[in-house]
C-alpha cells in the first residue's frame, strides 16, 4: 500500500539581520523594503504612513508635533523619522513665541533659558509673532547685553498669526494620527530588519 502521508517541507532558513534596511526604514518609511528589493511593499508603506502623518498635520496643525508640551506623544511620532524631527524643529523655532508677561520678567540669562524651556506657546487668533530687543544682565559679571526674543503682540487688520493651536478634539485627533503613523512605521522597521533580500529583475 503506497504511503499517502505528504512529506513536510523543510523550514526555510531565517533571514539574516538587516541593520541597514532597519535604519533606512526609519529615515524614510518604505526605504528599507525598497533597499531589500520589495518595491511594491515599499511604495504601499510610504503612501500609508506618510498619508496618515500628513492627515494628522492637516487635521490638527503643525503643533500636533511638540516635543516640549507633548513629549510622550512625540516619542511615538519620532518613529516616522526625520520628517517628525524636522516638523518639531520648525514648530519650536518658527511658530512659537514668548508671552508678553514672560518677556517682561526677563532679567538674566537664566530667566531667558527658563522662558525658552517652559514659556513658549502658540499664538491666539488675534496675535502676531514679532521679535523684540530685551536687555538682560549677567548677575556674575554684571555685563548687560541685548537679545532678540520672539513674542506675540496684538495683530492689526490683515495681520495673522503663524498658526493657531487646534482646539479640543481636532488637535487630539491630529496628534493621534501622527503617533499612530510612528508606531506603524515601527512595525515596518522590524519587518525590514528580518526580510530576505529579493533580487530585482534585470
Amino acid at each position: 500500500m503506497p504511503n499517502l502521508i505528504a512529506a513536510t517541507p523543510e523550514p526555510s532558513s531565517p533571514a539574516p539581520l538587516q541593520p541597514i534596511a532597519a535604519v533606512l526604514a526609519w529615515v524614510l518609511p518604505g526605504a528599507g523594503h525598497f533597499f531589500l528589493g520589495h518595491t511594491r511593499r515599499a511604495l504601499m508603506i510610504f503612501a500609508g504612513i506618510f498619508g496618515l502623518f500628513a492627515g494628522g498635520l492637516f487635521i490638527g496643525g503643525v503643533d500636533c508635533i511638540d516635543r516640549k508640551e507633548d513629549f510622550f506623544w512625540f516619542l511615538g511620532q519620532s518613529l516616522t523619522g526625520p520628517v517628525a524631527l524636522g516638523t518639531d524643529y520648525l514648530h519650536q523655532n518658527h511658530f512659537k513665541a514668548l508671552s508678553d508677561q514672560s518677556v517682561r520678567n526677563l532679567r538674566s540669562p537664566e530667566d531667558l533659558q527658563r522662558a525658552y524651556r517652559g514659556s513658549m506657546s502658540s499664538a491666539k487668533a488675534d496675535e502676531k509673532r514679532v521679535f523684540k530687543d530685551v536687555q538682560i544682565t549677567d548677575p556674575t559679571t554684571k555685563q548687560t547685553s541685548i537679545v532678540r526674543v520672539p513674542m506675540f503682540e496684538p495683530a492689526g487688520p490683515g495681520e495673522y498669526p503663524p498658526n493657531i493651536k487646534g482646539l479640543g478634539r481636532v488637535n487630539e485627533l491630529g496628534t493621534l494620527f501622527c503617533t499612530v503613523a510612528g508606531f506603524m512605521n515601527l512595525i515596518c522597521i522590524l519587518d525590514a530588519s528580518q526580510l530576505h533580500r529579493r533580487r530585482r529583475s534585470a
